[in-house]
């Protein structure tokens, strides 16, 4: 039944490789716990003469059995609140799909909740370091060297675009306009979206396509826009490790990965006064309330020059 929702999920809802690789981890993980419980329980009751009705069969699962696995989760592997919520969210949906299915009648979520837990704020690049990564951009891209276009065209195209990781990835260079203007973007679900390019971007793309002629990086038919030194589309380790790179640099604290970067893309046009349905557009949020988060940035912003006007209160 795992295999079935996994293939449910994949070919028919379009979610990415990513995430049915963390439903089936998540749900493999439960099934796996789950009969190791249930076979003790069997055990048990035979050891004292009596018998257990339990099936190991992960639609038997039961109500208790989430509960006892939430528990498990949080004391003995120590997981956080917010991980815990994400494989109920897994278990969540493909229980509904057993139940849109036929394969069990009840819901056994129906009176389990999420955990609380505490709300973080979306990590950003400081204000103050933007003009020197912009600066080694600008170096980067002007440089002789592929792949050091390359990547700062990477780092443009978060900062600039506020693109997920997996969207960057998967761009084509068939995506981009005649006139380097727009980008389709397909998202989440399978979901398009046209996302406008800068003039700074513009450049840098142009850079990059004279220094993959130039190099004779692509002498196949690959598609992709961003490639590898042999030509092929970028791994998502490869993009990692370069704006991982990059934010380090220039001495970025904390977090350090693409979604800084598109967190700071939609802080930015937040506080420069872009309308939030606007801003939810061009994220590709589904829900409003995603994009929501952003104003807690805002408000931060507010709040230090508040205390910069009136030092004294």
């Amino acid at each position: 039944m795992i295999h079935a929702f996994l293939t449910y999920i994949e070919s028919e809802r379009r979610y990415s490789p990513l995430t049915v690789r963390n439903y089936r981890h998540d749900l493999e993980l439960f099934d796996a716990w789950r009969k190791g419980v249930v076979a003790d329980r069997i055990a048990e009751a035979e050891a004292e003469g009596k018998r257990c009705d339990d099936k190991p069969e992960i639609q038997y699962t039961k109500s208790d059995d989430i509960r006892e696995w939430i528990l498990y989760r949080t004391n003995a592997d120590k997981i956080s609140p917010a991980s815990m919520n994400r494989e109920l969210s897994t278990l969540r949906s493909f229980f509904k799909y057993l139940r849109q299915t036929g394969a069990v009648k009840s819901d056994i979520f129906s009176r389990i909740g999420s955990l609380k837990s505490a709300k973080r704020l979306p990590s950003i690049v400081p204000e103050s370091r933007i003009p020197q990564m912009l600066d080694a951009t600008a170096e980067g891209s002007s440089a002789n060297d592929f792949e050091q276009v390359r990547d700062a065209l990477m780092v443009l195209m978060f900062y600039k675009c506020g693109i997920r990781l997996a969207e960057l990835i998967g761009i084509n260079t068939e995506d981009l306009s005649a006139d380097l203007g727009q980008l389709k973007v397909r998202g989440k679900g399978d979901k398009e979206r046209i996302v406008p390019l800068t003039d700074s971007v513009r450049t840098v793309l142009r850079n990059y396509f004279d220094a993959i002629k130039g190099q004779k990086i692509c002498n196949s038919q690959e598609k992709a826009l961003f490639l590898t030194i042999e030509g092929k589309r970028v791994s998502r380790t490869r993009v990692y490790r370069t704006i991982r790179s990059a934010l380090a640099e220039i001495g970025m604290q904390g977090k350090k990965s693409p979604h800084v970067l598109r967190h700071t893309f939609a802080t930015q046009l937040l506080n420069a006064g872009a309308d939030m349905r606007d801003i939810q557009e061009l994220m590709g949020h589904s829900s409003l309330s995603s994009t929501q988060v952003y104003t807690h940035n805002s408000i931060g912003t507010l709040q230090r020059v508040y205390a910069k006007a009136h030092p004294r209160d």
